[in-house]
């Protein structure tokens, strides 16, 4: 099962440069958020592999298996 979940109607989002939900007819973004501060975490893109890194109060990298995501609708 997919990991990109619409959180209106709980099907899979589809992906075109951004998430969209098929069914409601949304966009949204996804967002990791620190598992020990609940921090908004920046991502780090590099080699083909992503990385979060926690700039408010931990200022250190956060392994993915931890982060909290979750998706808001666009503007």
């Amino acid at each position: 099962m997919s990991e990109n979940i619409c959180p209106q109607c709980q099907s899979e989002l589809g992906w075109d440069g951004q998430y969209h939900c098929e069914n409601c007819s949304m966009h949204f973004t996804k967002i990791g958020y620190c598992p020990d501060c609940q921090s908004q975490l920046e991502k780090l893109q590099a080699c083909g592999a992503a990385s979060y890194f926690c700039n408010d109060k931990c200022n250190e990298l956060k392994s993915k298996s931890r982060v909290t995501f979750e998706f808001k609708p666009t503007t």
